[in-house]
């Protein structure tokens, strides 16, 4: 009789799997023209190398993230340069084991949750990031572990782990008012156990009921909005983000704070990337950019979070996924490493989805998946063969954008709303 699959051997496998290709990647690195780590983690280990001197880490140019980052790889100059990647693929392992916890606290079967942590775990585009040297793992913790302590009442905890996400990366910051709107009595119940019965129709979804009824919701919250675990959240989430922007405001001045935060609100990169904004930035960069033409293209991004937010913001978890694909899919610079914030989320949403993997979900995964290796085929030519093809390769990102436009809306078409704590919708997805 076969062993019984079960969680411990998922994650042993993985870490196996995680290790070899640390090594692996060692090996390409050292024998292949293209390598296999991220340039990125060669900036990383340049700013903890830096920082192990007792110098600035902003010293090595294109460094734009926390200190932090670079105090938590000093190990690579001390100890072995593939530290950081053993550690980022630990997250990952973390991410996967944080999955399982989520779906546990919300009722989801055994068998059922394994299938959704193999989603993750098994996932070419996780496993590779941490094992090429990408902080992004351990970003993608933290965001769960803050789910988890929402979930569990441990409102002081989430709030201390989110202003510190936050300042890690700058993106989370999203989240802020979906998290806001989840901490209250009806949603939360910490002595008395999860409601269940919060949205009355959780099996028919139609945009227009979820509309009006998250209408009559807002008008309620907005009557009483100001809430002691809305307070707190807000409160030790802001002391936590602004005291570590102050030390190491008070190190490294004010190369820090346009270096880590001021940057990504203005960034402009010239180079090609998945961003329908590229070729655009590309043609004008010399000419320089206003700070309105850079905060502009910020508006179809706050359009569609105001949008998601306001009709899903009572299923959390799947209003954080589909703010995460929308915030992504129209930013201004997008690279293979932003998928892995809405990948870390798509398995929490799979359980309570309509979606029949061998019909709609393989269509999703083909157009998704079509469409990145044609845009990754016109930026191999320009890249490593120095063909000009930025018409192309422009006409690719815009293919891109109408292919995640497509799988996000055939997703929110499947999906049976559900509060932060119901188990009566969960769906059992057919294969066939």
């Amino acid at each position: 009789m076969a062993p019984r699959v079960n969680l411990d051997r998922i994650m042993a496998i993985s870490a196996i799997l995680r290790g070899l290709l640390v090594f692996y990647g060692e090996w390409q690195d050292a024998h292949m023209e293209v390598r296999y780590t991220d340039v990125d983690y060669l900036v990383f280990s340049d700013a903890a190398a830096l920082m192990a001197k007792g110098s600035s880490p902003f010293k090595r140019s294109t460094y734009r993230y926390s200190p932090i980052l670079a105090l938590i790889l000093v190990p690579n100059s001390l100890i072995h340069p593939c530290w950081g990647k053993i550690l980022f693929s630990a997250g990952d392992l973390l991410v996967g084991y944080f999955i399982d916890v989520i779906l546990k606290l919300r009722g989801v079967p055994e068998t059922l949750r394994l299938y959704c942590v193999l989603a993750w775990l098994f996932n070419p585009f996780t496993f590779t990031i941490g094992t090429r040297g990408n902080c992004e793992p351990i970003v993608c913790a933290m965001v769960l572990w803050i789910i988890i302590c929402i979930m569990r009442g441990n409102t002081s905890q989430a709030a201390f782990w989110y202003g510190l996400v936050v300042h890690f990366r700058i993106y989370p910051i999203i989240y802020s008012l979906p998290f806001l709107l989840v901490l209250q009595e009806t949603v939360l119940r910490q002595d008395r156990g999860p409601s269940l019965t919060l949205w009355k129709d959780t099996h028919n979804f139609s945009w227009p009921s979820s509309i009006t009824f998250s209408k009559a919701n807002l008008w309620i919250y907005s009557r009483n909005f100001i809430t002691r675990k809305r307070v707190v959240f807000g409160l030790v989430s802001a002391s936590v983000f602004f005291f570590c922007m102050a030390f190491f405001f008070y190190f490294y001045g004010w190369e820090f704070l346009n270096e880590a935060l001021l940057y990504h609100l203005t960034r402009t990169d010239p180079r090609h990337n998945f961003s329908i904004y590229f070729y655009h930035i590309y043609l004008h960069h010399q000419d320089g950019f206003s700070i309105m033409e850079k905060l502009v293209a910020f508006l179809p991004q706050l359009i569609m979070q105001s949008v998601v937010v306001f009709c899903f913001y009572q299923d959390l978890l799947f209003c954080m996924f589909t703010q995460t694909v929308a915030f992504v899919a129209f930013n201004k610079v997008i690279t293979a490493q932003y998928f892995v914030w809405f990948f870390c989320l798509l398995p929490l949403i799979l359980p309570w989805t309509k979606m029949k993997l061998r019909s709609e979900g393989l269509t999703c995964i083909s157009v998704w998946m079509f469409s990145q290796l044609h845009w990754l085929m016109w930026a191999y030519l320009l890249e490593f063969k120095g063909i000009n093809v930025f018409i192309q390769l422009w006409a690719a990102s815009i293919l891109f954008l109408l292919a995640n436009a497509y799988v996000l809306v055939t997703i929110i078409r499947h999906h049976r709303l559900t509060t932060l704590f119901a188990t009566e919708s969960i769906h059992h997805p057919k294969t066939d």
